[in-house]
Parts: C-alpha cells; structure tokens; sequence
C-alpha cells in the first residue's frame, strides 16, 4: 500500500451505474494507489448515501470518507445524526457529511422542500449540537420544528461537515458555515480562483480562520483515454451537468451563454432522452461534443499521466486545499497518481488528516 495523499480524492461510483459493489473494489484499489479520500456519490437507484459510506469504512483502514453530496431534506435529522455518528466511529473518525441544496424540480417532484441557506445554516447547528451529546428541545427553525432531538448525552464527535457550491452565495455561505467546501468539475482555473477567494472572505467575514476552511476542487481526470471514453468520460459528463445546471456553470466560468442555448435547443440533445452520461450513444456523443467549445472541455485534464499530474498541481496554484479527481476509476487513476508523486510539494502536505474535512 502507498502512503496515502490526503489532498487527493475520487468520485466513487463516479456518473451511472447498476453496481454498487464496484465501490467496493474502487475504496480498496483507492487504498492501494495512495488516494486520500472517497467522496461518495448519491443518486436515487441504487447509490444511496448511507449504506454505501458504511461499506467504504467497512473495506477500508485509511481512507477519508465523504459524501459528495446528499441532502439534508431527505432524512429526518436524527437519522442523519445517527448515521453520521456511526460511520464516524466505524471509520475511527474518518468520516466527512457532505451536504448540498439540490434542486427545486426534484424537490417539487417528489414533494420534499426546497433548501434554503437559512435550512442548511440550522441544520449544521442542529448536527454539532447532537454530536456534542446536546439534547435539544422545542426546536423550531428553518430546518424544520421538533419537539425532541437527541442522541447520546456522551457524545463529544468531531465530525466535519463539507457543502458543494456552484453560484457565488454559496461560495461565501460555505466560507461561513462549513469546514469544507466542494467545488465542481469544469470549472476553468480562473473561475476556482475566484471561488476560493470568495470561499475565504466569507470566511473571515465571520471571524473564521480563512485557512481552516477546506477547499476542495474537482478535475475531470482522463489519462491516455480511448476516443469513445473520452466522449462518455468528458463530453458526457460535461453535457449532463449543462441539462441540469448549465445556467451556473456558465455563469461561474464566464462562459458564452449562447453556446448552452444552442446546446439546449439542439435536437439530438433532446432525443437522448435522459441523463447523456447515462443514455447517450457513441454517435450522439460525438454530434454533443461540436456543441462545445475547446475552451469548456479544456477545463478538465486530459492527456498523459504527466499532463494530468501538472494540471493537479495547477488546482493548488490556484489556491485549492485538496483535488477530487472525477470522471476515472482508482484503478485508471494508478498512473497519473505515480506521475504526481514525483512533483508533489511534500511539505505543503505535512501532517494533514485524512478526513476530507480536517
């Protein structure tokens, strides 16, 4: 096993999939490579957060686990407490909540609510409180109005809480609130520099150490790709997030709103018929990928396992505390990680857990 890296992590069951228990072997092959931690992916089939943060510690000795995202709206907060308080003990403290806003036409869909700043900002104090063995009566809050919460009064858990952000409030509010922030893949350099700075003036705002709000961003990592997982891996990828949130992408980049709204109107995009990383054939990717500019894949890294190396290191020039390395396998991620260990600045590291919120 190679000494792990904590400022790098990976996507466990990255995009679809049908099974779950391919993490299994992604945590282990993750321990062998040296990555640092696993952000554990939640969609609604068969990738639910709970169970699947419970299997990584259980296969695993030094792995940082994290969520990577879910939402605190889909679990009463007890249960959410109860499960954190268990993978954080069954990982011997290894264990990072991961928590996002969603989206509103899922939420509507499914008749959960919507999520609020104000929700999320009341739900992280009502987690710390019970971690800390609190009983809390009579609460009545934007997350929610419970006349009892409560979990052990011994408790005394130093368990992180991350929040992915894409629009610029939300940059400023994890700087605030949270002890990490997760960015998003294709973000171009310039944009992760901006978000980091955000993340740490709001940060001081609250009269926080800036620094001691970890900052994580993410790179879609491709190393010697065939043509056709270049397309799945990249283009896929990058094509789902725009039917889903192109409008922030685009505006957190800076890019040509122009180009999502030909993506949007264009008829082979409306014909895949579900998520493209999921649905979409080789030939429709191929059409989707003319859609975009070299400018907007070029935010990702792709390349040799020395190209992709150097476009890690770029992430910490601009301020990023630690990588999550998207869009690969572990196992595919073996070379580039070799390839980064022969330029890591290792002192910049010294001493950092592996807990993804530490």
């Amino acid at each position: 096993m190679n000494t792990p890296l904590p400022e790098l992590g990976f996507y466990g069951l990255a995009g679809h999939t049908e099974r779950p228990g391919d993490l299994l072997d992604e945590c282990r092959d993750a321990e062998s490579v040296g990555l640092g931690s696993c952000f554990v992916s939640e969609r609604f089939n068969v990738k639910e957060a709970a169970a699947l943060t419970g299997a990584a510690a259980a296969v695993t000795s030094t792995l940082g686990i994290a969520t990577g995202v879910t939402n605190h709206n889909t679990r009463h907060p007890l249960v959410t407490a109860t499960w954190g308080a268990t993978v954080h003990r069954l990982s011997g403290g290894r264990f990072a909540l991961g928590i996002g806003r969603g989206f509103d036409f899922l939420f509507d869909a499914i008749g959960a609510p919507r999520v609020t700043f104000a929700q999320l900002e009341d739900f992280v104090g009502l987690m710390r409180r019970l971690w800390r063995g609190e009983t809390v009566l009579g609460h009545d809050g934007p997350a929610g109005t419970y006349p009892y919460l409560g979990l052990d009064p011994t408790f005394d858990e130093d368990i992180p809480i991350l929040m992915a952000a894409l629009g610029p409030r939300a940059m400023t509010f994890g700087g605030r609130v949270m002890d990490g922030v997760i960015l998003h893949t294709f973000f171009s350099d310039e944009a992760l520099e901006r978000c980091v700075t955000a993340i740490r003036r709001g940060a001081e705002e609250a009269g926080r150490d800036p620094a001691a709000v970890r900052v994580w961003s993410v790179l879609a990592v491709g190393c010697d790709l065939t043509e056709e997982r270049r397309l799945r891996a990249m283009v896929g990828r990058l094509a789902t997030y725009c039917q889903a949130y192109g409008d922030l992408l685009v505006d957190v980049n800076g890019w040509d709103r122009s180009v999502l709204d030909r993506f949007r109107a264009d008829e082979v995009v409306a014909g895949v018929g579900g998520a493209i990383d999921a649905k979409a054939s080789v030939e429709q990717l191929e059409h989707i990928a003319g859609l975009f500019p070299e400018e907007w894949l070029a935010a990702a890294a792709v390349g040799d396992a020395a190209t992709c190396a150097a476009r890690v290191n770029d992430q910490f020039a601009r301020g990023a505390d630690g990588v999550i390395l998207h869009a690969s396998t572990p196992a595919q991620l073996a070379p580039v990680i070799g390839a980064y260990r022969t330029v890591r600045d290792d002192a910049r590291f010294a001493g950092r857990s592996v807990n993804p919120g530490r």
